[in-house]
């Protein structure tokens, strides 16, 4: 009786463990079928490596300078008497701007020419008497020497008024004035800042080794960033026959017409020397390309190959299409474009968006959904 209860009981745990057995390898059967099953492919999006013209530009920065600009200043000490010009206010050549207060000037001015007037007259006197011997030679040449003399003075303080008012030294743009009406002002005070914005200069920066492929009249493309999406156009006017010991780099200057008064001097501008070098390169979309510090990679897109060389077919008759990553040699980037010059050719399809998802060898999806081109596209200026 007790055999058959352990027969019974042995039984029972080898059908259970028999049972456990088989619910385990159906799970493990099921998990390789799954692992095993061909993953659905990923929808990206694509260009066409194409081979176009590529003219060779030279990016730096530089810095807008007025083509003549001063602050205006004192050169001798005064009481303002009078402003004549307001701020902001286009001026002329020659136009007063400043006077101070001369009346001590004026006085002695009058003083002095009255001396001179003096002077002459007995030095006309003098050079008639010399002639009959009426005067000595010596007395004659006091006489000469004193009228020199209160010319000079005269000559000294009409200099002195004249500094006691400013002009403008060239036509242009007044800025906010400085100073008012009463005020005591010290020599080298500046009343305000005067520009000539109808032309600008445009100060840069290259490196010694492009040097070579400067020259005076090559133009340059010129954006700041109070008006973006908009290009001026300068040209070289000077280059510096001195390379910088400290950077190794060449000071070069462009000139950019101003008539619209729109660029203002000491504005931050970001250049492209057109440069002579026109030549046929393969061109992609900027998004395509995957900077890392080990290379630049891209996605191409390929036909799968079976075992045999032939190209493998889906249940559509299709081929399938799989991502292939390359290393490339990437060049000048600009305008969402780069220029590549090794890895791809032209005609190649190539990825630019979605491939976060991809591996090499990733079965894909060509997709017409603009949404994934707008996720790699760089953001356009408003």
């Amino acid at each position: 009786m007790l055999r058959r209860r352990m027969l019974i009981m042995l039984g029972v745990v080898l059908l259970v463990v028999l049972l456990l057995a088989g619910y385990k390898a159906f799970s493990v059967y099921q998990q390789i079928q799954m692992f095993s099953a061909p993953k659905p492919p990923v929808s990206v999006a694509v260009a066409t490596a194409a081979r176009q013209p590529w003219q060779a530009r030279l990016p730096t920065v530089g810095s807008l300078k007025a083509l003549q600009g001063v602050d205006l200043s004192l050169e001798i000490a005064g009481t303002v008497q009078k402003l004549q010009f307001q701020s902001g206010q286009k001026v002329k050549a020659g136009q007063p701007l400043l006077q101070l207060d001369s009346e001590v000037e004026s006085a002695l001015l009058e003083t002095a020419e009255a001396d001179l007037g003096l002077s002459q007259l007995d030095f006309g006197r003098g050079r008639q008497l010399v002639g009959s011997q009426a005067i000595s030679k010596g007395e004659f040449d006091r006489l000469s020497a004193q009228l020199k003399k209160n010319q000079a003075t005269v000559n000294q303080l009409k200099a002195s008024l004249a500094k006691k008012h400013i002009l403008a030294p060239f036509s242009g743009t007044i800025g906010i004035r400085q100073v008012d009406v009463g005020d005591y002002l010290a020599s080298g005070t500046v009343i305000a800042t005067l520009q000539d914005l109808s032309s600008l200069y445009v100060d840069f920066y290259v490196p010694e080794q492009t040097v070579p492929r400067l020259a005076v009249a090559q133009p340059v493309n010129v954006s700041v960033s109070a008006y973006p999406g908009q290009n001026f156009v300068a040209t070289i006017s000077a280059i510096n026959p001195k390379v910088e010991d400290s950077t190794r780099n060449v000071l070069a200057r462009a000139t950019l017409a101003n008539p619209d008064g729109k660029l203002l001097p000491g504005m931050f501008a970001n250049l492209e020397v057109i440069l002579p070098d026109v030549a046929d390169g393969i061109v992609v979309p900027e998004s395509a390309v995957t900077y890392t510090l080990y290379g630049n990679s891209m996605y191409v897109v390929t036909q799968k190959k079976t075992a045999d060389g032939n190209v493998e077919k889906n249940d559509k008759g299709q081929p399938v299409l799989i991502a292939e990553r390359r290393f490339v040699e990437t060049g000048e980037r600009r305008d969402g474009q780069v220029l590549v010059t090794k890895g791809v050719q032209s005609g190649e399809q190539v990825v630019t968006a979605g491939q976060l998802k991809l591996d090499n060898g990733t079965p894909i999806a060509i997709s017409d959904d603009k949404t994934l081109t707008e996720q790699n596209s760089p953001p356009r200026a408003d």
